[in-house]
């Protein structure tokens, strides 16, 4: 038990021994890194010094007298080596030995304090260093840390040469603008959502209010405001439903499980049957099998979403095409509807939340914006892309692709 504990608080122990700073860390690293090769450096000069080549001792035989010169070998010069000379020379080599250990020695305690005061100055070198290559970070983590929800526009706009600060600084850029985006969307997509939960709770409190406020208010007129507030309540409770599955799709997916547009889109086309019936629509359907894989209520919900945008804005005796296939290894859907006109610069912004054609925010259809909406989410929960275009005569294109079954379960 105790052995277990020790090695619990082990790595706790070495995360305090490391340095807390990337300045510091820099630092060490840049001295580490000079004693270093400092070191190898002086252990490769050591060793091919003591293995050099030695001196030379030379004994001249001159008048009876021997002349040596320092070395660890001996060459005589003369006719014979006399026997005095033996000792001579032996005293020799011993003396060149004890030279050559003294330089080595020498060498080795010079290239020590060579080596230290290097180290030092390595130290202070490498922290200079480190704190101007540090320089451009500490102006940006200031300048994010300054930022917030009331300034998300500010940008770190780094300049200089195009190196990996920069790049870093580039991409919070691009993170912030993304957040921006993200921000602004949201603030409007709240505003819109307080409005449209706004107007028909006055409804109902100006209705409720008139009919209390009236004296000689009779049953059948408190039947017709009950009626109209229960009406109301319907249209809201529809819109709440609309904004939980907006808010669950954008959370992303909790389960994938296998399914089948061509599936879906049979019972899909059941809910809009009498609408389609009164408009008089013409459906052309062509599914084939197109297995997917994700949440099924969720992508039933895209598809009932996409056919009633069909039917809403359809005109009388015009064309409804619904198709599920497989393409390119994804599967596919397709709904096509005739209907208004649609500028192609007023496509996209029919899939933001609360945004009809021409702009306008509010309708009398009892539709609240959000069909198209979240059928973007639950395609980007799914990983799917949705494309729509503008026909000439009128009317939206639709496709959705999923990945294909098999992949989209990996």
């Amino acid at each position: 038990m105790p052995m277990r504990r020790l090695d619990l608080f082990r790595p706790r122990l070495i995360s305090h021994l490391l340095p807390r700073t990337v300045r510091l860390r820099l630092t060490l690293l840049y001295g580490g890194l000079f004693v270093a090769s400092g070191a190898v450096l002086l252990t490769i000069t050591y060793l091919l010094f003591r293995h050099s080549t030695g001196h030379l001792v030379v004994l001249n035989y001159e008048h009876g007298r021997p002349a040596p010169s320092r070395g660890d070998s001996g060459v005589f010069l003369g006719k014979q080596i006399p026997e005095e000379m033996q000792s001579f020379a032996r005293q020799a080599r011993e003396q060149a030995a004890r030279d050559r250990a003294g330089q080595l020695h020498q060498l080795l305690v010079q290239s020590g304090i060579a080596l230290a005061i290097m180290m030092v100055v390595s130290i202070v070198l490498g922290w200079l260093v480190a704190g101007r290559a540090l320089r451009p970070l500490r102006t940006m983590t200031t300048t994010i840390q300054r930022i917030s929800a009331r300034n998300v526009h500010e940008r770190l706009a780094v300049h200089g040469p195009r190196d990996e600060l920069k790049d870093l600084a580039d991409t919070v850029d691009g993170l912030l603008g993304r957040l921006e985006t993200a921000l602004g969307a949201h603030k409007r997509f709240v505003a819109n959502a307080a409005h449209e939960l706004r107007t028909p709770l006055t409804l109902e409190h100006a209705l409720l209010e008139e009919t209390l406020t009236d004296r000689d208010a009779t049953l059948a007129a408190f039947r017709a405001t009950s009626q109209r507030v229960l009406t109301i309540s319907e249209q809201q409770g529809r819109l709440l439903e609309a904004l939980l599955t907006l808010a669950t799709s954008e959370r992303g997916l909790e389960r994938r499980e296998p399914l089948d547009l061509s599936e879906l889109v049979g019972q899909a086309l059941l809910a809009p049957r009498p609408e389609v019936d009164r408009l008089g629509l013409r459906i052309d359907v062509r599914t084939l099998p197109a297995p997917a894989a994700g949440d099924p209520a969720l992508v039933e919900r895209l598809v009932v979403n996409l056919i009633d945008n069909a039917v809403r804005y359809n005109v009388p005796g015009g064309r409804l095409e619904v198709g599920t296939a497989i393409e390119a290894g994804r599967a596919v859907l397709s709904v096509y509807n005739t209907g208004p006109v649609v500028p192609p610069d007023q496509v996209d912004g029919l899939f933001a939340p609360f945004q009809r054609l021409g702009g306008r925010t509010a309708r009398g259809d009892g539709g609240h914006g959000l069909g198209l909406s979240i059928v973007r989410a639950i395609a980007t929960a799914h990983d799917a892309t949705v494309t729509a275009h503008a026909s000439p005569e009128g009317g939206l294109d639709v496709q959705v692709r999923f990945p294909s079954g098999p992949a989209a379960m990996e």
